[in-house]
């Protein structure tokens, strides 16, 4: 390569080196007007709550069957194959913003006509053609549109990340309330199994009453229809936790699971946050996080159309050899080479280029009402969970004072009974009522927790008090 060349080359690499400049703007996190914190009466402590919320339980059954979901369910691998895929698209936009070089050889003999047209004195009929080249391409991406189209690729490729962690939240939350559920309906097996127990015997005491002349006929068919009364409702509640067993199993993806039976009464309840909690724990939420990055994705390839607008300017080079013997390819004489810049400016398209860019702005507009709406149905989610939470907390307290009232009846109900003041109608009625406020206070129990769950998956997964003074709370 002459003096020329080289120089000629140096200019064209400090062109691409140049930086030029990037249409269309960056991406600013959106101002969604909420308010500062969340209303909440409770009083409970400051507490740091990490991302596996659910080990507060303290069930090891139930940490089991959430490592179960994360690793054999299906969604959740379906949304690691796509940030595979998410990753795959970022390298090819990065590697735009590189050179591609390719290294290429050709062989060919060709025979040319004797007679088409006069030939030299001894001059052959048989040609050979050899070369090998290294060739090179590059486009100055002077306008930033290369630039956009890898910033909108780490963005999707982000979303697909925050979309995987929306996915495993969901997940684990369906797979502790659909425990809960199972630990609540064992719960009422548990309570309705002894009920069943002490109405069994009441029949037979019944049963000899009656042989002895002591009760009546009536009062018989009125416990046997006790009794039938009472299994019925032990088969449908079995029922409930064969389905409810089964959907953990399709959960988890682990066909055939089966669990002993536990009991809901026995699993604390988790804290709830403390007051004051701040909105801007919604930023921790994945589906937030997802919103934003596809807003980011959509605002950056606004600017990719809008840079289609302008001119493109590409540096295309050559440098190889050709000889038409294969001993003389690499020798000094058969060096080529070419160096060239190739401008494209676009004059008329009929509006297809602009079409585009309103394309992706309306695109970028309908991504950001998503975000909006995305963060107002996070904000609501977290106050629907505070208020349904701390309502079932005091429907749990009343519920309690009921059934104690209601145990305390049932044993008097037996006292009159037994002394003759009273027909066993009064003992039945009494029996019920225990029973039904039983079962009301476990179901309230369980809607506690549940909307506890709820909570912690509204806010991404849980808190973390750093300073309980100021208030100032990071996810």
């Amino acid at each position: 390569m002459n003096l020329d060349g080289i120089r000629t080359s140096m200019a064209l690499a400090c062109a691409a080196l140049l930086p030029g400049c990037m249409v269309g703007t960056d991406h600013v996190r959106p101002d969604v007007a909420l308010p500062a914190q969340y209303a909440s009466e409770h009083d409970a402590a400051p507490a740091a709550i990490a991302r596996g919320w659910w080990k507060l339980f303290g069930d090891s059954t139930l940490d089991a069957l959430v490592d179960k979901a994360l690793a054999g369910n299906s969604d959740v691998q379906r949304a690691a194959a796509r940030i595979e895929q998410a990753d795959a698209l970022l390298r090819e936009a990065g590697a735009a913003l590189l050179p591609d070089v390719s290294l290429g050889a050709t062989s060919s003999r060709s025979r040319i006509s004797g007679v088409a047209s006069p030939l030299p004195a001894g001059a052959p009929l048989y040609r050979n053609n050899f070369q090998t080249a290294i060739a090179t391409s590059f486009e100055l991406d002077f306008w930033g549109r290369l630039r956009r189209a890898s910033e909108a690729a780490r963005a999707q490729a982000l979303g697909t990340r925050h979309a995987r962690d929306t996915v495993e939240l969901t997940l684990v939350s369906q797979v502790v309330g659909g425990y809960l559920n199972l630990r609540a309906l064992d719960a009422q097996l548990a309570v309705s199994r002894d009920t069943l127990a002490t109405r069994r015997d009441n029949l037979l005491i019944m049963r000899t009453r009656v042989d002895r002349g002591l009760s009546n006929e009536l009062e018989l068919q009125q416990a046997l229809g006790a009794v039938a009364q009472i299994e019925a409702q032990i088969a449908d509640l079995a029922r409930s936790r064969g389905l409810a067993e089964n959907q953990i199993a399709l959960l988890t993806g682990e066909t055939g699971l089966q669990l002993a039976a536990g009991d809901l009464r026995t699993l604390p309840l988790p804290p709830l946050p403390p007051a004051g909690l701040p909105s801007s724990l919604l930023d921790a939420r994945p589906d937030v996080r997802q919103a934003e990055a596809e807003l980011a994705a959509a605002n950056a390839r606004t600017g990719v159309a809008r840079a289609a607008l302008y001119p493109s300017i590409s540096l295309t080079g050559n440098y190889g050899s050709q000889s038409r013997e294969l001993s003389d390819l690499f020798s000094g004489p058969a060096n080529i080479w070419s160096l060239g810049v190739t401008l494209d400016l676009p004059l008329f398209d009929a509006g297809r280029r602009s079409a585009r860019v309103d394309q992706a702005t309306a695109e970028q507009k309908q991504a950001l009402a998503s975000y909006v709406s995305v963060v107002r149905a996070a904000f609501t989610d977290v106050r629907d969970a505070l208020v349904a939470a701390e309502q079932y907390a005091l429907s749990a307290r009343a519920l309690q004072t009921q059934s104690d009232a209601a145990t305390r009846s049932l044993h008097l109900a037996r006292k009159r009974y037994e002394a003759g003041y009273s027909r066993y109608l009064e003992v039945l009625d009494a029996q019920r009522t225990a029973n039904e406020s039983t079962l009301a206070l476990v179901r309230a129990r369980q809607g506690q927790m549940a909307e506890v769950v709820k909570l912690y998956a509204a806010l991404g997964g849980g808190w973390s008090a750093r300073d309980e003074h100021d208030g100032a709370v990071a996810p």
